[in-house]
């Protein structure tokens, strides 16, 4: 795209440079970091309904006693993708889709650092879903839990194509998620706006940022454990093999290095969005903001401290379990921190009960509920009794349904009128959280009572004389009455999308600067970088440079690009490759990969 003239008709070309691109072709080559953010929420939203249809089926196969709806090898698929499809797919993604719209615009910045490898993340992203999802089309969906524990995932115990499916799938995301984190980090330290400090950063950017850092530190464990799962099962390695001198719980340990510091990375940015309707809708500033940052910090180093809490049944011995569970008791202090800033952000504030609020309420309550039931399982004696038990599902989904979940749907009522510029309709989002709120606590609190009871998590199924029927059949009426939900989540996209009332600039009157512009934004962002002067520009008189409706100059933005769609395709190949053992595909996906990228980084930076 040609620079726009300064002049009111420049912008209307930048617009109208916009609108050229508005068809198929111009999605697929975009470079924009807010069309890119779309995608990865569209994306993201359908592969968490996908999560949520396989949630359903297992617990209307749990229903009821002896139930022979589901089979025992279809349930183990179902609840292995689901977990991984919840985690990988849709709660990780969603959050990227903010990362991508929002970041840039709080910052004041014209778009992310490397814009081609912001696409390129995305493409990658969708093409690693779309394989971990054909496998159901092969009969080969992945079996073995969303943890993947050795030896049950060696070629021995799982000679099909299941779980190579999920080991080549989770390290096609993880290439996704690693762009992504190294694009948004080089963004928050180098392109914010003049007098952007970092302690004026908002919330949300600050547990963003964390989130990235821990990102890049984690994937390339999980990146190890599963090249020598993928050795063991292809090239006869013994990696896990006790028999050949290999360590059965070094998975264990691999695996959990990264799948500890992994529910922040879920955690972190819902707490961050919280941490901007709040305040919003309380009237009032962020209670102790410095102290929330430091906590996000704290939370991000410490919880590279305690990942062996999930395996105090491994017998590693006292001085190990009591070293893991008193760490454990630790990080709960600066998360419960935050809990307190939260309510006194709220207290006395002329509080309005938005949807957004709602949201964000009822994510304090419930991640509460969840964490203490996280601080049982510290202690090494409560823990025995309930590992691998339904408290343990219960526990899980209230932090990351009732906490991550509930920050995310917050975030979507509160910034759907700056990404498309018009409210989304507030009794449908009402009956939606209501519906939310109380399915969310039918399907997951009676599992805290029927752990406690005696059954087992991932059985297929159970015999009526454990008397546990009837809190099953609750729990599966809360899971349609969540699915219902979801449904009227939907259709308030698509009614808003018609009908909904169209958004000012700042309809909430928040004080954060992504408000300080148009809604929906225009492709430049900002007609002029802004000079920031206060945390809450908005808020504060004088707090950020006047931002002119008409760029004063020609304004520069990153061309469209076909090469990042290639060289995510180049991937694929390289996997497919793998997974079949095909030598030809997997060194001709590399040679598609390497073209590509040596293609764009030598493309002109404008359209």
């Amino acid at each position: 795209m040609g620079a726009p003239a300064a002049t009111a008709g420049s912008v209307a070309g930048a617009h109208g440079a916009a609108d050229a691109r508005s068809g198929v072709w111009g999605w697929i080559t975009t470079t924009d970091h807010k069309r890119i953010g779309i995608l990865y929420g569209v994306t993201a939203f359908f592969f968490f309904l996908l999560g949520g249809l396989e949630a359903l089926l297992i617990r209307l196969q749990l229903a009821r006693a002896d139930n022979t709806l589901i089979g025992a090898e279809t349930f183990n698929q179902l609840f292995t993708m689901h977990g991984t499809t919840m985690v990988f797919l849709a709660i990780m993604p969603m959050s990227a889709a903010f990362f991508n719209f929002i970041i840039p615009l709080q910052i004041g910045a014209r778009d992310v650092a490397f814009p081609r490898l912001n696409a390129f993340s995305y493409w990658v992203f969708l093409l690693g879903g779309l394989f971990l999802n054909s496998s159901f089309l092969f009969g080969a969906a992945p079996d073995g839990g969303w943890f993947g524990y050795a030896n049950l995932t060696s070629i021995q115990y799982s000679p099909g194509m299941n779980i190579s499916f999920w080991a080549l799938g989770l390290q096609i995301l993880g290439i996704a998620s690693l762009a992504a984190a190294f694009n948004f980090i080089a963004t928050i330290i180098n392109m914010r706006a003049p007098g952007m400090k970092l302690m004026r950063l908002p919330v949300f950017t600050w547990m963003s940022f964390i989130t990235q850092l821990i990102v890049v530190a984690a994937f390339p464990v999980i990146t190890v454990a599963l090249v020598f799962l993928m050795f063991d099962r292809m090239f006869g390695t013994t990696f896990f093999s006790v028999a050949a001198g290999g360590d059965v719980l070094l998975w264990q340990h691999l695996f959990w290095l990264f799948g500890h510091p992994e529910v922040y990375i879920l955690i972190l940015p819902a707490m961050g969005m919280v941490s901007e309707v709040l305040p919003t809708f309380s009237r009032k500033p962020l209670f102790g903001y410095p102290v929330i940052v430091y906590s996000g910090m704290l939370i991000g180093v410490i919880g590279w401290a305690v990942w062996s809490h999930h395996m105090f049944a491994t017998g590693m011995g006292p001085i190990a379990d009591s070293y893991f569970s008193s760490v454990t008791m630790l990080i709960a202090i600066p998360t419960g921190v935050k809990i307190f800033n939260w309510i006194a952000t709220m207290w006395g504030g002329q509080i309005r009960l938005a949807t957004p609020m709602l949201f964000a309420v009822a994510f304090i309550i419930l991640f509460t509920i969840g964490g203490i039931s996280g601080v049982m399982h510290a202690s090494p004696p409560t823990d025995l009794q309930q590992t691998d038990t339904y408290f343990v599902v219960a526990h899980i989904h209230y932090v990351l349904f009732g906490g991550a979940i509930m920050g995310i749907f917050s975030g979507i009522y509160y910034w759907w009128p700056k990404v498309f510029g018009r409210l989304l309709d507030e009794r449908l989002g009402k009956w939606h959280f209501w519906l939310v709120f109380i399915g969310m606590n039918v399907t997951f609190f009676p599992m805290h009572l029927i752990g406690l009871l005696g059954m087992p998590r991932r059985v297929y199924t159970y015999g009526p004389e454990l008397g546990l029927e009837q809190m099953n059949l609750v729990s599966t009426v809360g899971a349609l009455l969540l699915g219902f939900s979801m449904l009227i989540m939907v259709y308030n996209f698509w009614w808003s999308s018609k009908h909904g009332e169209i958004a000012q600039n700042n309809p909430w009157g928040a004080a954060t600067l992504e408000w300080a512009m148009s809604s929906p934004p225009p492709v430049y962002n900002f007609s002029v970088i802004p000079e920031v002067r206060s945390r809450l520009p908005l808020w504060t008189v004088g707090g950020v440079t006047e931002i002119p409706d008409v760029p004063p100059e020609p304004v520069h933005v990153p061309g469209g690009s076909y090469w990042p769609v290639v060289a995510a395709v180049g991937i694929l190949v390289f996997f497919i490759g793998a997974l079949v053992q095909s030598l030809w595909l997997a060194v001709g996906g590399v040679l598609v990969l390497v073209v590509s990228v040596f293609k764009w980084a030598f493309e002109p930076f404008e359209m």
